[in-house]
């Protein structure tokens, strides 16, 4: 029986990824991988819609690739490229926008949420279009099923309904995926702000777990963190959320249970736990960035990893493109 094929995706925002995504999303991928037909994609054409400094954009790209491979994704398991490596993605993306509802786009919950707070005449149009070359690049590699977190459920829904119309208006070309929610190892908060999730838009970093952070800089981010009142270390999300969070994190990071981690602790001050909660964050965290800097040494190594993985979602790709031309009546070159 051949394996379910699985396709997802990352943008490239940042220099780091955080503890959030780590094991909010990215640790299950490294698992998806070992079962599954995987496709991953660092989703540089998507970042665009966030005026980026070219420069910059060409950094957190390579960064991104290489912290992915750091964290444990293995090129002889799954197919990993960038989005823009593959112009399949932008030739699909024009098909799926000419049967698309100009309503159907303008309900995507992202692009209210950000065209109201910004504006309409300050959005651009690939914020509109996003979950469309979304959809493009899930339906251009036949996949079975998409890890996504609940707050991507309507995208998917779009991709499903997009396929379903392709298929029945023309012919059966795509397979339609099956979401797959995610659900998080741990939810993971701010750590200045424990009823906050854990996030790159937050007003300071100082709560957020940068996977690229040194040793020095996790200890001083728990150090500081915001616990509660009263001495005892136990989860309690409403009445203790700072130190419900930090057993969190110790929990999903050691494989300890919550309550576990509360009898180890227990009689232990919240200085000392803090101290002891880094120092596990440190112990997983600080091979990633070791093997993440080591990887960036080495750009051509990093290019050519890249192109191989171009390579094999390009031939996926283009079969699924060609059909879908065949499909539409769009003449053959050659």
């Amino acid at each position: 029986m051949s394996k379910k094929r699985v396709l997802s995706g990352i943008q490239p925002t940042h220099d780091s990824f955080h503890l959030g995504n780590y094991l909010g999303a990215l640790k299950q991928w490294v698992e998806f991988q070992k079962d599954s037909d995987a496709f991953y994609c660092v989703v540089d054409l998507h970042a665009l819609t966030v005026e980026t400094d070219p420069k910059l954009l060409e950094k957190r790209t390579l960064l991104s690739v290489a912290q992915l491979l750091a964290i444990g994704l293995d090129p002889k398991q799954c197919t990993l490229f960038i989005q823009s490596h593959v112009p399949a993605h932008n030739q699909l993306a024009w098909v799926l926008e000419c049967i698309t509802g100009f309503g159907e786009a303008g309900r995507m919950t992202q692009f209210k949420d950000k065209s109201q707070k910004g504006g309409t005449d300050r959005t651009n149009v690939g914020l509109f279009t996003y979950p469309i070359l979304q959809a493009a690049d899930i339906l251009l590699y036949q996949a079975d099923f998409v890890p996504v977190g609940e707050d991507q459920r309507q995208h998917i829904e779009l991709t499903r309904d997009l396929g379903q119309r392709f298929n029945n208006k023309y012919h059966e070309v795509f397979t339609i995926p099956a979401p797959q929610i995610i659900k998080s190892l741990a939810k993971i908060n701010d750590l200045q702000d424990p009823n906050a999730k854990m996030s790159k838009s937050a007003s300071s970093m100082a709560g957020v777990i940068e996977l690229l952070d040194s040793s020095d800089a996790i200890i001083k981010k728990f150090k500081s963190s915001v616990t509660d009142a009263g001495k005892e270390i136990k989860f309690d999300e409403q009445g203790k959320p700072g130190i419900s969070n930090l057993l969190t994190i110790a929990s999903a990071l050691s494989g300890k249970t919550i309550k576990d981690l509360e009898n180890e602790y227990a009689g232990k001050g919240y200085g000392d736990f803090k101290v002891q909660v880094a120092e596990i964050a440190v112990e997983v965290i600080n091979p990633i960035r070791i093997r993440t800097q080591e990887l960036m040494a080495d750009k051509a190594a990093l290019l050519q990893l890249l192109k191989d993985g171009a390579d094999k979602a390009n031939q996926v790709a283009s079969k699924t493109l060609a059909d879908v031309y065949t499909a539409l009546g769009l003449i053959k070159n050659g």
